[in-house]
């Protein structure tokens, strides 16, 4: 399992928040999820001005295996998607944490991330589900 950066707050459905300088959210999915779903081959991705509710589906990330939804971990306005996936999908697998981000949400309640898992209950939830 990879090392889950420190700066990441966690939904327990895999999906990551990091609270930008700009006070953005950029949201992606784990490293756990990309690898329990396999080869990426599509990602639906949400538009640029959609309003996301926290806790709802609002992108789609699809595998030679399955299809699972991404939920917001933050409400607020999409101002930036990850086009590049369109193309190449697989870069979640390879930088789940980096380059493999889904978007970015404009939120005022940025605080709210502190309300989700931190990267050691994560972790914590993680090893429960192995056992």
């Amino acid at each position: 399992m990879s090392e889950i950066p420190g700066d990441l707050r966690f939904l327990k459905s895999h999906e990551w928040a990091r609270v930008e300088d700009s006070g953005h959210v950029t949201v992606g999915i784990s490293d756990h999820a990309q690898s329990l779903l396999g080869d990426l081959v599509y990602v639906e991705l949400p538009n640029v001005g959609d309003r996301v509710e926290a806790g709802n589906a609002c992108a789609v990330v699809e595998s030679v295996k399955a299809a699972s939804d991404v939920y917001a971990p933050i409400s607020g306005t999409v101002t930036a998607v990850n086009s590049a996936l369109t193309d190449k999908p697989e870069t979640i697998n390879e930088d789940a944490y980096g380059e493999g981000w889904i978007f970015v949400v404009e939120t005022d309640e940025a605080d709210a991330v502190n309300e989700l898992l931190s990267p050691d209950d994560y972790a914590e939830l993680l090893e429960d589900d192995d056992h």
